[in-house]
């Protein structure tokens, strides 16, 4: 897939209240001239329990062992609002990107050569927590190798390509919620989508991913469900690292 920097969509998605974020982002972007689209993200703490809307809860305390963060919510469904708003431009492919992330200069000239190397894929993660367990499918000219991992979740969704194809995808296999939008983005065998990443992270978070939006350690503790409880995640957790290798042995 040949993708010009030109027809790259950059979305940035920001809360209204961070605006040091987007100011912050928006001036690494204009340093770089590299055009950007705000996404107005979706504040999970404003919305009551009862306002969510495409959420499976029992689904997601099974996958997960504990209740859902408000700030997964707005996570969530602020990621796929991008994937909407790309869906309605005439942009090839897009990036997504979360706020607290550092632009780099090269960033669409290497997304491009990602897409020329990995003709097939439909979106591919551009940085990650964790890589363990990498499969090489491809190397671009600059160099980023590109592949899958036998090992995950990954963590972050903090930004990752996106094409029309991996859009529509996620946009109908995900609408309604059912693990944090990171876990289930990785999931191409359950969305369908071909999700591939970069061993090497081509961004890096910067001094505002210091400050989540979403939860702390002791938030997430908080909310944990106790053992017993938590059997049928153990359970859901071995299956899916099963699939995960199949998926990553299938390149």
């Amino acid at each position: 897939m040949v993708v010009l920097p030109e027809s790259l969509g950059v979305y940035v998605i920001n809360l209204a209240r961070c605006v040091d974020r987007w100011k912050a982002i928006r001036s690494q972007a204009l340093a770089h001239g590299i055009h950007i689209i705000r996404v107005p993200a979706i504040d999970g703490h404003s919305v009551a329990p009862t306002g969510y809307v495409d959420v499976d809860h029992a689904s997601f305390f099974r996958h997960g062992g504990r209740q859902l963060l408000p700030g997964e919510y707005g996570c969530y469904r602020s990621h796929l609002r991008a994937v909407d708003m790309f869906l309605s431009s005439t942009f090839e492919a897009s990036i997504v990107i979360e706020d607290d992330v550092e632009i780099v200069g090269d960033l669409l000239e290497r997304t491009s050569q990602i897409l020329a190397a990995a003709p097939t894929a439909d979106i591919v993660k551009l940085f990650n927590h964790r890589i363990r367990g990498f499969r090489l499918l491809t190397t671009t000219i600059s160099g980023d190798e590109i592949g899958r991992c036998l090992h995950g979740p990954q963590g972050s969704a903090a930004c990752y390509i996106v094409t029309r194809n991996g859009a529509r995808a996620i946009a109908s296999a995900m609408r309604t919620m059912i693990l944090p939008f990171d876990v289930a983005l990785e999931r191409g065998w359950d969305h369908g989508a071909n999700i591939l990443t970069v061993r090497e992270n081509i961004v890096e978070l910067g001094n505002h991913s210091q400050n989540t939006q979403i939860g702390t350690r002791a938030d997430y503790r908080a909310i944990k469900f106790s053992e017993a409880r938590r059997l049928p995640t153990h359970v859901l957790r071995a299956l899916d690292y099963s699939r995960r290798i199949k998926y990553a042995l299938e390149i």
